[in-house]
């Protein structure tokens, strides 16, 4: 990887850790401005574009209810002016009527009148004539008041004609066909200037939609099915303040669109009608003027934060100058280039510290040439110690071949000696016996040859002993396990051992200390115990320590009596406390005898 110049590391440079700092602080604090206010005005865009497309909704279906109930106006002004006795009119002369009724609003595709039985007394294109309304909603609800309703197909539209006395002696229909409903629809968002209201209306649908949600008016692939769009939440529109908020919502085919509901008041047609307005947009394109307004302010947030940093990294290059210059000084005078500091001229805080450096240097110089003599006078005076040193070392050298001589004259004098004056009383018994009885001499000769063969066997084993010792060499697990299997064999009762791999390798001074107290607690089994088996365990101990247990089926005894001339267990107990060892025996006439020790351990058990 490459390395970065001195100047801009900020490891090795104080002026361009000052700088990386400053650069890293605006361009962070940029972009926390750029997010926060990107979507504060991403969102205020959002709402005022769902305010926008609501108020269009509700112009949009105010505009279309207006048209409708002009119709139904128009209708009305025919039915009042058609106050006369029916019975009195010719049937040409009210299908007159009716003709220049449609040819003033061709969008009427029938007109009729019926009498107040329900009959056609006359119609436009002639159908029905004769025939009976009685049935249709139309008829009953056209005697009462002006009416408009819903034919599926079609809009029906009725008004009462009434004679001079107020009394209703007809009814005047009229049909509105789907086509023109849609015609006029799309015509009110090209023509009357919705669309002006709409930044995106070229990708903004219209939709009339009937009581039960089926799309009556719009596109061809969704007329006449049912709107199924969910709901979607979006806090950027929860507090549009318009009556009719807009919504996200996910159509069938995973589409997501922003819609837009218009509401038309309480009496008016498309109220009476059950149809409501709807304007239909896509999210992504919702959206879109938004997230640019949001890049843009990012962007601009950004360049602002880079323009910051840039002056503040000359700002700290300027205020570290003086610092720098101090610092290659010192790098100099390290470097043996220079005697001393230098200082910059002035009174702040790069001035005092150049001048401390420059005392401190001037005082480590001094401090130097002392050290110097010192060294001198130490290097005298260790070389005079370690020829002191070298001659103790010789004499502990002698100090420790005495101890051993000693040793060995220790054990020659338990084995040798011993055996030698066994076997001098020995020739001395021979020679009374050769002098006084005869007849004993092969008696004796044999237990002489005895006597020198365990004399011998005593020196091979004491010189064994200072060759070899068991458990520092093969570990207190193995050595155990022979001196078990030898116990067994010479005494004919059952062992069982068992040991743990941690607790076997167990190999200092204290595994010699154990492997004794395991010899001699074995001893007091054959001599006292009376026992058929023997159980010996060495395991580790659940809080680290090492366990060793002995136990046999013997008779027992009592621990706490006293024994008088009998001292091994008061060696035993002295033996644990020498090595920290804690000692418990466990013992009841006829019960056995148990002995466990437990001995903390280091995390090397090895010597």
């Amino acid at each position: 990887m490459q390395r970065l110049p001195s100047y801009l590391d900020p490891r090795r440079s104080l002026a361009s850790a000052v700088g990386w700092l400053v650069v890293v602080l605006s361009l962070g604090f940029a972009m926390i401005a750029a997010l926060w206010l990107g979507e504060m005005a991403r969102t205020s865009l959002l709402r005022q574009h769902g305010q926008e497309l609501a108020l269009s909704a509700d112009q949009l279906a105010a505009e279309f209810d207006q048209a409708l109930a002009l119709r139904l106006q128009s209708l009305r002004a025919a039915a009042a002016l058609l106050r006369m006795d029916l019975d009195a009119g010719t049937p040409r002369a009210l299908r007159a009527v009716l003709d220049d009724l449609q040819s003033a609003y061709p969008e009427f595709e029938w007109i009729g009148l019926a009498d107040a039985n329900g009959t056609v007394v006359a119609a436009s294109d002639g159908l029905l004539d004769g025939g009976s309304v009685a049935a249709r909603p139309a008829f009953a609800q056209g005697l009462k008041a002006p009416w408009i309703g819903d034919a599926h197909r079609f809009i029906d539209l009725s008004a009462p004609v009434r004679d001079r006395r107020g009394r209703a002696v007809g009814v005047l229909s009229a049909q509105l066909g789907l086509r023109w409903a849609r015609d006029h629809v799309q015509g009110l968002v090209q023509t009357q200037g919705l669309h002006k209201a709409l930044p995106s209306h070229d990708s903004v649908q219209a939709l009339v939609l009937d009581g039960e949600g089926v799309v009556l008016i719009g596109p061809a692939a969704l007329q006449g099915k049912r709107w199924q769009g969910v709901a979607l939440d979006d806090a950027a529109l929860a507090d549009a303040a318009v009556s009719n908020v807009p919504d996200f919502e996910r159509l069938d085919d995973g589409r997501v669109v922003l819609v837009a509901r218009g509401g038309p008041p309480a009496g008016s047609a498309l109220h009476t009608l059950g149809w409501r307005v709807q304007l239909v947009e896509p999210a992504d394109r919702a959206y879109q003027r938004a997230n640019a307004l949001w890049r843009q302010i990012g962007w601009v947030s950004l360049g602002l934060g880079a323009c910051a940093a840039l002056l503040g990294v000359l700002l700290a290059h300027r205020l570290t100058r003086r610092l720098t210059a101090l610092t290659r000084s010192v790098q100099n005078v390290g470097a043996g280039k220079s005697p001393r500091v230098s200082p910059p001229a002035g009174s702040d805080e790069v001035a005092r510290l150049g001048a401390a450096f420059a005392e401190v240097l001037d005082a480590l110089q001094h401090e130097r040439g002392e050290l110097r003599a010192l060294s001198a006078e130490l290097e005298q005076r260790v070389a005079a110690r370690t020829r002191e040193v070298e001659r103790l070392a010789e004499g502990a050298r002698y100090a420790a071949v005495v101890r051993e001589r000693l040793k060995i004259a220790r054990d020659l004098h338990d084995t040798l000696a011993h055996s030698m004056m066994a076997m001098l009383a020995e020739v001395r018994l021979l020679r009374k016996l050769q002098v006084h009885d005869p007849a004993a001499l092969p008696d004796e000769l044999a237990r002489a040859e005895q006597t020198a063969h365990q004399g011998l066997k005593e020196a091979r084993a004491a010189i064994s002993q200072m060759r070899f010792n068991a458990v520092r060499d093969i570990g207190l697990g193995a050595a155990l396990a022979d001196a078990t299997k030898l116990f067994s064999e010479r005494t004919g009762l059952a062992v069982d051992y068992s040991s743990e791999p941690r607790a076997a390798s167990f190999a200092d001074e204290r595994a010699e200390t154990l492997f004794r107290i395991t010899e001699e607690a074995l001893r007091n089994v054959e001599r006292h115990a009376m026992a058929s088996r023997v159980r010996v365990k060495l395991r580790d101990a659940a809080d680290g320590r090492l366990e060793l247990s002995i136990a046999d089926d013997g008779v027992g005894f009592d621990p706490s009596a006293s024994y008088p001339g009998h001292y091994g267990l008061m060696g035993l107990r002295e033996q644990a406390h020498l090595i920290g060892a804690e000692l418990s025996i466990q013992s009841k006439p006829g019960e056995g005898t148990s002995l466990r020790l437990a001995l903390g351990m280091g995390p090397d058990m090895r010597s």
